[in-house]
């Protein structure tokens, strides 16, 4: 494993092509403190602790020039600043870190709909369906660092492998600032050298157990008779260590939940009695709404409105359509046709949703021999591979270039 200052750090610099290594690991180097001197630019190269100078606090993070000093994060203050004594110690934001990861998340997203976030500064993607539109794996995690960089100021690290486990060790291998691939070809000549500390579930308790029996290297695991490990470990453990040790981890990656529907809702900043500008909103939520349904792999059949007025009374309104559909033109038509059908365009309204529900894989319906939607569905695939590549607001419907009335909340 690279060390936490950066040292012994491996990048791929060559354009590589591994039809098998489609799974990326992103994690954001050092996010808290990078997240801090976005703040105060004026510390960049210096040795800064994210923290509170409490007897009793622990370092939240720190820099990599800090790192070299030996600190770490959740180590005692008290000992982090008796090794580094010309540290700068911040004070943490949380809401900032939250802010910055939920657009790093969300670049994410515009990548790939299988995202599976591991708290808030990693992620693993499965880009084996993006080949088409986006290029090879190696070009995916490419467009991912310059985007989250473009857009955030940040600096991540990402591997790219044909396991998850195998894709987290090519990340931390690859920091600060590094893209590792790992063809699947060379999955063992890479790992094996690595010292036994490698291995998930190996910490400082079972390492010293596996040096006992002369046991260093993951390729010294993988060597070990399988008999040998369970007796010393134990069943799970044992099995776990030697498939890992062969690169065997049929995880796939698995995105947090499956949303039994779909919606975004937007509280206006003054109550609305005009219907023109609660029918942009509708519009505008209908393509959200449709965006995160094809991002899931995913279509609906029922649309719902949702109105709340200016005296807080809710109302929700729903309609079963005869297709499934994942299209943002035609979820705005269903829920336009609603809204103007309850007959209330002139009365105060605070709040308007959209939603789609009673959910379905995208393709499990035939499309009709005239599909009259095949317009609307080319225009909606180009807007989304453009956000994909660039981001989102270079491409959007003329009826969005005057200023947004509302500011949208996804639920």
């Amino acid at each position: 494993m690279s060390k936490q200052d950066g040292s012994g750090r491996q990048v791929t610099t060559d354009a590589s092509d591994d039809g098998h290594a489609s799974i990326l690991h992103v994690d954001m180097d050092a996010f808290f403190a990078s997240v801090e001197l976005l703040e105060r630019p004026d510390l960049r190269g210096l040795p800064v602790i994210v923290g509170h100078r409490g007897g009793r606090s622990v370092v939240t993070a720190a820099t990599y020039e800090a790192r070299k000093y030996g600190v770490n994060s959740a180590m005692p203050m008290s000992i982090a600043l008796r090794r580094c004594p010309n540290a700068i110690v911040l004070e943490p934001h949380f809401e900032r870190y939250a802010h910055y990861s939920e657009i790093v998340m969300r670049i994410c997203d515009d990548l790939t709909p299988r995202v599976e976030r591991l708290g808030i500064d990693e992620a693993f993607l499965d880009v084996a369906g993006a080949r088409r539109l986006l290029g090879t794996p190696h070009e995916v995690a490419a467009l991912l660092r310059s985007r989250v960089y473009d857009e955030t100021g940040l600096r991540c690290s990402v591997g790219v492998a044909a396991t998850k486990f195998v894709a987290k060790l090519a990340s931390s291998l690859a920091k600060p600032d590094g893209l590792l691939l790992i063809p699947l070809a060379g999955t063992i000549d890479f790992l094996h050298p690595l010292p036994i500390s490698s291995l998930w579930g190996v910490g400082a308790k079972t390492e010293e157990t596996l040096t006992r029996l002369g046991l260093r290297t993951v390729g010294d695991v993988a060597h070990t008779p399988l008999a040998t490990l369970v007796k010393t470990l134990g069943p799970a453990a044992g099995h776990k260590l030697h498939d890992l040790s062969w690169a065997r981890d049929p995880r796939a990656v698995s995105p947090v939940g499956d949303d039994k529907s779909v919606g975004h809702e937007t509280t206006f900043e003054h109550d609305v009695t005009d219907a023109a500008v609660v029918r942009r909103e509708l519009l505008r939520m209908s393509d959200q709404v449709a965006v995160r349904l094809r991002r899931a792999g995913m279509e609906g059949r029922t649309v719902v409105l949702k109105l709340r007025f200016a005296d807080f009374t809710t109302i929700t309104r729903s309609r079963t359509i005869s297709e499934y559909t994942d299209l943002g033109r035609r979820i705005y038509d269903e829920v336009v046709d609603i809204y103007e059908g309850l007959g209330k365009q002139y009365e105060r309204i605070r709040l308007v949703g959209v939603r789609m529900e009673q959910l379905a894989p995208s393709g499990g319906s035939p499309v009709g021999l005239w599909d009259t939607d095949e317009g609307w569905r080319e225009t909606e695939s180009v807007m989304d591979a453009v956000t994909a590549r660039f981001g989102a607001g270079l491409v959007q419907r003329a009826t969005f270039v005057k200023k947004r009335p509302a500011s949208p909340d996804a639920d």
